[in-house]
């Protein structure tokens, strides 16, 4: 799952659309495609005037009028998703029936059922459904891994994830239930994942045991904590955390063994901070596993997935078990999941 830290082959450019204008977007997409020499062909916003600013500060070739306009230009062969959440699932289902590669942010829908959808419509096509769950392709979740498979910190015996944020503004999408909003969609969906990467070492994939959360004040239905606690096959228990409200940030990595821990001390930000601390009877230390932007490994590997026509992973139906998870801890906390979203620009045409 992870990409390598030598440079990629030559290789013809991705010919990116893009979605919106929304602000994740020049970390997760134009910083990298100067990097790897991905081409933003196209981008459409609500706002025309504000596509128009966002082409011209970060170099899209183009603008057009509407998302379907994106979709349906010819020249675009990958289309990036970073809408607000309840709009992944409709326009990653349109760009498949456009024939196109779907590049979408993490969750790639507002519930297992419409991800179930959208993953049948993957199944149908030739395209790469790639979710963005960036962090995987950076090394140091490669490195944590093959600790833990070297037996150094022993048997696993508990996980635990953290993904602890100041709170947004009152007016932020993320605290909209109609938009796919809450703590668990925007942050926990990390959390879960983490924890489902693990399988492998643990008998297959966790299952949700219990869930608490607190509703956002004012704001009916979207979660503002929420933590779960999860099992896998063999024994071995997890902890999925997250806070869209705290006073500080955290987001942290970690696995007990029987003879030790690893933690990634900040597993979605290794440009910022790109330590492995493992601690054993001989003692602590810190390894380094390089600040490039887990992004930009994150774009080779799409660049590389579908130049090759290999399968990509994260793949649709890989989505859709994330997705359940999440509806299973809404549905435990008493939030219920997130309603199917039907966007009238896609409804129209």
């Amino acid at each position: 799952m992870t990409g390598s830290t030598g440079e990629m082959p030559a290789t013809e450019p991705l010919r990116l659309g893009i979605l919106g204008a929304a602000r994740i977007t020049e970390l997760a997409l134009v910083k990298p495609a100067r990097i790897t020499g991905a081409r933003l062909v196209a981008v459409a916003a609500r706002d025309r005037s504000r596509a128009s600013a966002f082409a011209q500060a970060h170099g899209v070739e183009r603008v057009h009028d509407s998302y379907l306009d994106v979709i349906e230009d010819p020249e675009v062969e990958v289309v990036y998703n970073p809408l607000a959440n309840s709009l992944h699932g409709p326009w990653n289902l349109s760009t498949l029936g456009a024939g196109k590669h779907v590049f979408t942010e993490k969750p790639s829908a507002s519930n297992a059922a419409e991800a179930e959808t959208v993953a049948a419509a993957a199944r149908r096509s030739d395209r790469q459904f790639f979710e963005g769950f960036h962090y995987l392709w950076h090394p140091l979740v490669a490195r944590l891994h093959a600790i833990l498979a070297s037996g150094e910190i022993g048997e696993l015996r508990h996980v635990e994830t953290v993904m602890d944020m100041p709170a947004p503004a009152p007016s932020d999408p993320r605290w909209s239930f109609e938009l796919g909003g809450g703590a668990l969609m925007d942050l926990g969906c990390y959390s879960l994942h983490t924890l489902r990467l693990l399988a492998p070492f643990a008998g297959g994939e966790p299952a949700l045991v219990s869930a608490t959360g607190g509703e956002r004040s004012g704001h009916p239905g979207v979660d503002e904590w929420l933590t779960a606690e999860l099992e896998f096959p063999d024994g071995v228990t997890g902890t999925a955390g997250c806070s869209m409200a705290s006073d500080h940030h955290e987001m942290s990595h970690r696995l007990v063994g029987t003879a030790g821990e690893a933690v990634i001390t900040d597993f979605v930000n290794p440009h910022h901070d790109d330590r492995l601390v493992v601690t054993t009877a001989a003692g602590t230390r810190t390894e380094h596993l390089g600040r490039r932007s887990s992004y930009t490994y994150q774009l080779e590997a799409l660049t590389t997935a579908i130049r090759t026509g290999t399968p990509a992973r994260p793949d649709a139906d890989d989505a859709v078990l994330t997705m359940r998870l999440i509806d299973q801890c809404y549905e435990a906390v008493g939030l219920g999941p997130r309603p199917t979203h039907v966007d009238p620009e896609r409804a129209v045409r």
